[in-house]
């Protein structure tokens, strides 16, 4: 049997950014060596999906592990890649095609969020004094817009900022020009705009530039922007895991970012399974290995824990806020 990964980028009208998305494909072929990987895009830049397929089937290729390097699971990564990855089952019977998951809630995309986070920040940087403004790009899926605002929330634990604002630059309320204003307007001194983007391209261009002009009617703030992810090697670990998880066939639910299980982890040397830890989870029945998951925001992860006594925290329509 030949195989192939096939890793699916989004695509951009940028071609810097396609550029970026060919050379983290690269490092993930150092990574994997053995591994033959090839690359296409969702739209607006080629090779398309279909024409990999089409070229891997030619070349005598019989299994491919396509994997969407794509952080968020909207309409691209449920429904059209599915569909174009059925329309290749037809023309290609002989050709077993399986889905991987999307990068995701994954522990390690908060672990690259900080690290942009510290490398954006000052100087004798106060972050008791800081609001972030965590943007995304934005869907008419509202359920990955929620995973946008969940990490929001988890980033504001970790981090000690005072404040922690979402907005969305693509397509959806509320937009990039009010999040900035939002920010600027909690009582901070400073205000770091983190993108949550993996590489750069026509949106996070526009979000420097408009950066540049808004920051104007706020004088007293000190306003910065934080790279994107980039070639970050734990990007590289993520991918790899989820290449990893269709050649075993291994079940997943969306425990990436528990601390429950982190913790758990770090005192075991064994391969943490729901079916094993009895940590309250409670998911019902998990989905199969490739077959896309439609829920990764609201899978029933109902943990029990009680709230932290300690720190009492008030939700608010704009975000997430800090009592001190």
């Amino acid at each position: 049997m030949q195989e192939a990964v096939l890793l699916i980028g989004h695509g951009s009208r940028d071609a810097e950014g396609n550029r970026q998305f060919e050379s983290f494909v690269e490092r993930v072929r150092a990574r994997k060596p053995d591994t033959r990987i090839e690359l296409a895009y969702l739209e607006l830049a080629r090779p398309t999906i279909g024409e990999t397929i089409e070229r891997l089937a030619a070349e005598g290729v019989t299994a491919i592990t396509a994997v969407p390097v794509i952080l968020l699971a909207a309409g691209h990564v449920k429904i059209e890649i599915p569909h174009m990855l059925d329309e290749a089952r037809q023309r290609h019977p002989q050709l077993q095609i399986r889905y991987g998951r999307h990068l995701g809630l994954h522990h390690a995309i908060l672990e690259i969020m900080e690290e942009r986070l510290q490398a954006a920040e000052t100087a004798g940087h106060n972050r008791q004094d800081t609001t972030v403004l965590l943007v995304g790009r934005g869907s008419s899926d509202p359920d990955a817009n929620g995973d946008l605002y969940k990490l929001a929330r988890i980033l504001w634990e970790r981090t000690g900022v005072a404040h922690v604002e979402t907005c969305f630059i693509g397509v959806t309320y509320p937009d990039f020009p009010g999040g900035v204003r939002r920010a600027a307007n909690t009582g901070t001194s400073s205000v770091i705009v983190l993108p949550y983007f993996l590489f750069t391209g026509v949106l996070m261009k526009r979000m420097e530039a408009m950066l540049q002009e808004l920051s104007l009617q706020f004088p007293a703030v000190a306003f910065s922007l934080a790279d994107t992810f980039g070639y970050h090697p734990k990007l590289v670990d993520i991918v790899s895991d989820r290449i990893e998880e269709v050649a075993t066939g291994e079940a997943k639910m969306n425990c990436d970012m528990c601390k429950y299980r982190l913790h758990a982890a770090h005192h075991h040397d064994h391969d943490h399974d729901h079916n094993e830890h009895e940590h309250g989870h409670g998911h019902g029945q998990p989905h199969t290995a490739g077959e896309p998951s439609h829920h990764h925001a609201a899978h029933g992860h109902n943990h029990g824990h009680s709230p932290r006594q300690e720190e009492p925290v008030p939700h608010h329509a704009s975000g997430v806020k800090r009592n001190v």
